[in-house]
């Protein structure tokens, strides 16, 4: 069984940064999307960033959300089934519940297709 347990939520001023972790534990296979999404109260769920796992022919590809890109930066490591989300110059409005998710197959941002998810962790922006 799939599971994801996020770390590394907290509170940081504005225009600091932090790096949230997420381990993977039971993929069966490496063709496999993670992906970071967050939520604040009332809102739905939305895309942060997303990264193929392992794929011969699109091998290590990332993508992020207008609203995060050139501040956050998703990565892995796949020798210890870790995905990572460094969050540089953090604005009040990142403040969310932030989750690791997994699909199988291509990359994508809708939140329906990704299967699996952690319990997320906070991440609270403000002076």
């Amino acid at each position: 069984q799939v599971q994801l347990v996020e770390s590394g939520g907290g509170l940081v001023q504005p225009g600091g940064s932090l790096r949230l972790s997420c381990v993977a534990s039971g993929l069966t296979t490496t063709k496999v999307t993670m992906g970071w999404f967050r939520q604040v109260p009332g809102k739905d769920r939305e895309f942060v960033a997303g990264i193929r796992w392992s794929n011969p022919r699109y091998a290590d590809s990332s993508y992020h959300a207008d609203s995060v890109k050139g501040r956050f930066t998703i990565s892995k490591l796949s020798a210890k089934n870790l995905v990572y989300l460094q969050m540089n110059n953090v604005k009040p409005e990142d403040t969310a519940l932030y989750y690791c998710a997994a699909k199988f197959g291509v990359s994508g941002t809708i939140e329906s297709d990704y299967a699996y998810w952690g319990q997320g962790t906070q991440v609270t922006v403000s002076s």
